[in-house]
């Protein structure tokens, strides 16, 4: 990807740790907002949770991370999970004061608000009482108290579109 042309706009999701984590990553201003980018890799970009962006004449919020729903399998089997997947409370507070304060266009998250879960995606052999959906319902207050064009996010590995609701896998969409 480093070899590309191209600048990748890379929103944090889970089975990841956050590049604020690792010491190569550097912050820097990039459209309006705060990144964070490797020195050796510049067009990798991982926008932090609640910048707002100018991206294509849109205003566009970066709210990241969710649950791993297999988290524990993860665990025992010596797999890497990292605690601070979800939005933390001063993750929230910030992406609530900036919707506070600014009109935003376009939302991109990792997940979407709970309202919108594919049901149809859930995996099988998951006992879905156990699963933390937290960040899906605090994205659904999010998304009570805006007013956008789209939301687009990618958690859950399938391509549809529910109202202004773009769910993307293997799918691309010009914004």
């Amino acid at each position: 990807m480093s070899k590309l042309e191209s600048t990748f706009f890379c929103i944090h999701g889970n089975h990841e740790n956050r590049p604020q984590n690792i010491a190569s990553y550097k912050e820097k201003e990039w459209n309006g907002g705060r990144v964070m980018y490797e020195e050796d890799f510049p067009n990798l970009l991982f926008p932090i949770d609640g910048e707002i962006f100018d991206i294509e004449g849109k205003k566009c919020i970066v709210i990241g991370g969710a649950y791993s729903v297999d988290k524990f399998y993860r665990l025992r089997n010596g797999y890497r999970w990292w605690p601070d997947e979800q939005p933390s409370p001063k993750i929230k507070e910030y992406v609530e004061k900036q919707l506070s304060e600014n009109k935003v266009d376009v939302v991109f998250s990792h997940t979407c608000p709970a309202k919108y879960i594919p049901t149809e995606c859930f995996l099988s052999g998951i006992d879905q009482s156990r699963v933390d959906n937290s960040t899906e319902e605090w994205l659904d207050t999010i998304e009570d108290k805006i007013e956008y064009e789209a939301w687009y996010l990618g958690h859950w590995h399938t391509d549809k579109q529910i109202d202004k609701m773009h769910f993307l896998f293997h799918g691309v969409e010009v914004l």
